[in-house]
């Protein structure tokens, strides 16, 4: 069950994420949601060394944490897809 959460919870921060940063991104939603996944573990590694792991009620620093977490990595992995994408299609050309 925890994976099940684990792709629920990337796939929301990525779209986030795709939804803040301006522009259009060009990667696909399977790379969208693993770049809100790795946000995710990034934001939760940043609020534990910030001591707010676990609060009463609602985490929202945790939360807030892992959603610029998420913009970050998703804003890299789109210009890193981009890259790629962009010297493959030179080459076929």
């Amino acid at each position: 069950m925890g994976w099940l959460w684990a792709i629920i919870v990337g796939f929301v921060l990525g779209l986030i994420a795709k939804a803040i940063i301006p522009g259009k991104q060009h990667m696909p939603l399977w790379l969208t949601t693993i770049c809100g996944m790795i946000g995710a573990i990034i934001g939760n590694a940043i609020a534990r060394a910030a001591g707010v792991e676990a609060t009463a009620g609602i985490d929202w620093w945790r939360h807030l944490f892992q959603l610029v977490a998420a913009i970050i990595v998703v804003g890299l992995g789109d210009a890193a897809y981009s890259a790629v994408r962009g010297n493959r299609r030179r080459e076929r050309a």
